[in-house]
């Protein structure tokens, strides 16, 4: 019974630690640009910075939480 209620509790802790680190906030480590929500309003800044970079690789990544 009590190796039961250990093991539930190894359970909650590694289901909680792991909703702090999908959704506990983005931090980006030091030099890189923080990550941008892509909304109708910033759509157009997408464009303009994406077609800036023509001569250089570029790399856009679309994540959706579903």
């Amino acid at each position: 019974m009590k190796i039961r209620y250990v093991l539930v509790a190894m359970l909650v802790v590694a289901v909680g630690v792991e909703l702090v680190r999908l959704y506990g906030g983005g931090k980006v480590p030091a030099g890189q640009p923080a990550l941008q929500a892509l909304t109708p309003g910033s759509v157009s800044g997408l464009e303009e910075a994406f077609n800036a970079g023509a001569g250089d690789v570029r790399i856009l990544a679309l994540l959706s939480p579903t």
